[in-house]
C-alpha cells in the first residue's frame, strides 16, 4: 500500500525530547523529508508537514529512519500543511497526531480536500471544526507564534503555501517545495528571516510504473535552494527533502559553495532527522 505507515525505528526517543524540552526562546527539530516540529519557551508546540510514511515502493523508497509514532506525540498545539503531496498531507502520520492531542489543522484548499476524500474526521474521531483553511495573505496566532501565511512558487503542486512563522525568538520560513519565484522576494521585503527551510534535492531516474524509468525533478538544485534563501533574505538556509527518496537524495555540504560569495544566506544549516536548531 501506497505511503502507509511506518513503524518508529526510535521508539518514544523523539517525542520524548521533544516534550522534555524547555528552550531558551524556539527550538526546531528536524523530523526528515520536510517535517518539522517547533516549540516556544511556553511549551507551544507546532507540527509543519509531518510525515511517516514509508513511500511508494518501488518508485519513492524512504531512505531515512521513521523517526516517531505520531500516536505518542503528547503535546501538538497546531499542525500546519503547505500542499496537497502524500508527504505533506498524510493521513496515517496527521490524523493519529491531531486524535491524541488538541492540535488545529491548517492547510490550503487543495490539502483539505485530501482530508475529505479520506474521511479524517470518520476514521480519526476527529471534529470538523479542528480543520481550518488558509490561503496566501491569512495570519492566525498559536500562543506566542504568530503565523503569516505566505505565496510560494511550486508548479507540480495546486494551491502550495508557505508559513512565515514569527516568534520574539525569530523567524522560521517553511516553503513547502517552493522554488525560486516572484513571491519570495515580497517575503524578504516584508519579514527579517533568521532561517528559511527549502526542499532540496537531485534530479533522477524514478521507476514510472511501466518498467522504464522517468527523470524525475521535485526540489530545488543547489543554485535554486540559495536562490530561494537569498530571495527571502534568510541569515540560514536550513536544507530539508535531500535525505529521504532514493534516487533524489543529495549532498546539501555542496550548498556551502554556490553560496559561498551572497551576502544572504550567511549560513548553512545541515540537520539530519532527528537533529535540532535554535531560532
Amino acid at each position: 500500500m501506497a505511503h502507509e505507515l511506518g513503524a518508529s525505528d526510535w521508539g518514544d526517543w523523539l517525542t520524548d525530547r521533544v516534550d522534555a524540552a524547555d528552550p531558551d526562546g524556539v527550538r526546531a527539530w528536524y523530523l526528515g523529508c520536510n517535517g518539522f516540529a517547533l516549540k516556544d519557551d511556553a511549551g507551544t508546540t507546532l507540527w509543519i508537514d509531518p510525515y511517516c510514511g514509508t513511500g511508494d515502493p518501488p518508485r519513492v523508497v524512504r531512505m531515512i529512519p521513521v523517526p516517531l509514532d505520531p500516536a505518542a506525540v503528547a503535546r501538538a498545539d497546531a499542525v500546519l500543511a503547505t500542499h496537497e503531496h502524500s508527504d505533506h498531507v498524510h493521513g496515517p502520520t496527521q490524523g493519529p497526531l491531531l486524535a491524541g492531542t488538541r492540535a488545529t489543522y491548517h492547510a490550503p484548499a487543495d490539502s483539505l480536500a485530501v482530508v475529505e476524500s479520506e474521511d479524517w474526521t470518520g476514521a480519526y474521531d476527529l471534529d470538523a471544526g479542528r480543520f481550518e483553511e488558509v490561503e496566501a495573505g491569512d495570519s492566525f496566532a498559536v500562543g506566542a507564534f504568530e503565523i503569516q501565511v505566505v505565496e510560494v512558487h511550486d508548479p507540480d503542486a495546486t494551491g502550495p503555501v508557505g508559513y512565515v512563522v514569527e516568534h520574539d525568538a525569530g523567524t522560521f520560513f517553511h516553503g513547502g517545495d517552493t522554488k525560486p519565484g516572484p513571491a519570495l522576494a515580497a517575503v524578504g521585503d516584508r519579514f527579517d528571516v533568521d532561517v528559511a527551510a527549502v526542499a532540496f534535492g537531485t534530479v533522477g531516474m524514478l521507476p514510472d510504473g511501466e518498467g522504464g524509468r522517468t527523470r524525475t525533478k521535485w526540489y530545488c538544485d543547489e543554485n535554486e535552494a540559495v536562490a530561494v534563501a537569498n530571495a527571502v533574505g534568510a541569515d540560514r538556509l536550513l536544507p530539508t527533502h535531500w535525505d529521504v527518496w532514493r534516487g533524489l537524495t543529495a549532498d546539501p555540504k555542496s550548498l556551502h559553495d554556490h553560496a559561498r560569495s551572497l551576502s544572504s544566506p550567511e549560513r548553512l544549516a545541515v540537520v539530519q532527522v532527528g537533529g535540532r536548531i535554535t531560532i
